[in-house]
């Protein structure tokens, strides 16, 4: 039976001590792939805590990939020595998405990711910027450095640091007018002659973007763990760019043993990086944030980005990216002379919302909204004639969870006669860039811009949409002999 003493637990909590002593035990080979772990009720007496700690530390295990489960056998812990890279420096990180808003307005938009204007903390952000105004005055008249002033880089890694448990010194971020501005900073700073690999599917802006600096871009396959590794080798990609915390659209979680995967797959190479995108990473409704792939890379190989378009609002144009020590070099030899593209007062604002405890308020009441949105819609869906027909998936992490329906009817049919209905949601297979199999059937449900008096109504035309359609198809479709 597995021991531990809770002597030295300090702040952590009870299930979170748990998980890290587990995790060291399998990291450190004290546990052998394949080892089964106690079961959750009788680990719980032999430690003397409750069973729900237990669960807890299982639960977050079995989410970052360090554990599986048996159905009606236990808990098993996972190989995840497949190429650990063995290493070297210090560490840096990587991404983050942005959607394209429709103009024309609907009844309830499955699509959108734009800020509901009842949550953005107006009176405390009007409070910041009068202050700034008041007491900044010449350090806003002041021209930017090309990474931006040093104390948002010195707020950001703070909260990088609290949040993530990710080592990043100031002078390591970059702060940009939107994640576009970066990725254009980062094709010039690792070149054009590279090829770069993005995830298929997934988000298509990203791809767009390559594409329009004149670079090769493939597009990679996934599998149930991620981004697939055979075909990313066989791509000849030398800077792949995904999202291992919460994948767009799929909401798949990269386990640990695919993200050494990934490690060992950049360290085999001097040229090759790993761009990670934290999509979602602040809003997972169960267990702890999943640790960033930077946060484990020793070899210097993953640029880390991410934004607050998604936590504060979609119409605040502030990303950063941390780069690696050699690449930020790079960029002051090479590009230095670029100015910052955020605005001192937008900088200044920001800097003091993250230092006075603003942001990780907000952050909590965003989290408590969006645990209730998600909760609305799934109660909605449950109660309504779809209910047996339907599976969700992906429903702990981000802002959408994936709803596959059984049906006959096409996607994109769905999705034009929803419209019809003032609904606009998209088919999973929208964002594959090769034909996805038939018969899919799985749509992409994001309930972050959804008012909560919509989400009935939403339901009950969507509904409508399915019956309709069927009944139409059924009518009109020739009979079989």
């Amino acid at each position: 039976m597995l021991t531990y003493s809770f002597s030295e637990i300090g702040s952590m909590s009870l299930y979170e001590y748990l998980y890290q002593c587990i995790k060291n035990d399998i990291v450190s080979g004290a546990l052998a792939p394949g080892d089964r772990l106690p079961s959750k009720r009788s680990f719980s007496r032999h430690l003397n805590v409750s069973a729900i700690t237990v669960e807890n530390a299982y639960g977050q295990l079995l989410a970052e990939g360090y554990i599986y489960s048996i159905p009606k056998k236990g808990y098993y812990a996972a190989d995840i020595s497949a190429g650990i890279p063995r290493p070297a420096l210090p560490a840096s990180p990587p991404p983050k998405p942005v959607e394209n808003p429709k103009e024309e307005s609907c009844f309830a938009d499955f699509t959108s990711s734009q800020t509901h204007p009842d949550t953005f903390p107006f009176s405390i952000w009007a409070k910041v910027m009068r202050e700034v105004i008041g007491d900044d005055r010449f350090a806003l008249m002041k021209h930017s450095p090309s990474g931006g002033i040093f104390p948002l880089r010195q707020a950001i890694a703070r909260h990088l640091k609290d949040f993530r448990g990710m080592t990043v010194h100031p002078e390591q971020i970059i702060v940009g007018a939107g994640t576009e501005y970066l990725y254009g900073i980062l094709i010039q700073l690792l070149g054009f002659q590279n090829i770069y690999g993005v995830e298929d599917p997934g988000y298509q802006k990203i791809s767009s973007i390559y594409k329009s600096h004149h670079v090769k871009c493939r597009h990679i396959p996934m599998d149930r763990q991620g981004i697939h590794m055979g075909r990313l080798q066989e791509s000849g990609a030398d800077i792949v760019h995904i999202s291992p915390s919460h994948h767009f659209p799929t909401g798949i979680v990269t386990p640990i043993s695919r993200r050494y995967e990934l490690l060992a797959w950049a360290a085999e190479t001097e040229g090759r990086y790993i761009i990670e995108d934290d999509y979602d990473c602040e809003f997972r409704f169960m267990g702890k944030p999943i640790p960033s792939l930077q946060s484990i890379d020793v070899m210097e190989k993953v640029i880390y980005m991410n934004t607050f378009t998604k936590t504060l609002s979609s119409t605040i144009r502030i990303s950063y990216m941390a780069l690696p020590a050699h690449l930020m070099e790079r960029f002051h030899q090479t590009m230095g002379f670029y100015s910052c593209t955020v605005s001192n007062f937008e900088q200044y604002a920001l800097t003091r919302f993250l230092q006075d405890g603003h942001f990780e308020r907000h952050i909590n009441r965003m989290r408590n909204f969006y645990h209730n949105q998600r909760d609305l819609l799934l109660d909605c869906l449950k109660n309504s004639p779809l209910s047996s027909r339907i599976t969700i998936t992906e429903k702990d992490a981000g802002l959408h969870f994936l709803m596959y329906v059984d049906t006959s009817v096409p996607d994109e049919i769905i999705v034009q006669n929803a419209e019809t209905k003032g609904l606009r949601i998209a088919s999973l297979s929208r964002f594959h860039t090769q034909e996805p199999a038939l018969g899919n059937h799985t749509f992409i449900m994001n309930y972050s811009a959804i008012p909560p008096e919509h989400m009935k109504e939403a339901i009950a035309r969507l509904c409508q949409v399915f019956a309709e359609t069927e009944a139409s198809l059924a009518i009109t479709a020739p009979a079989h002999e």
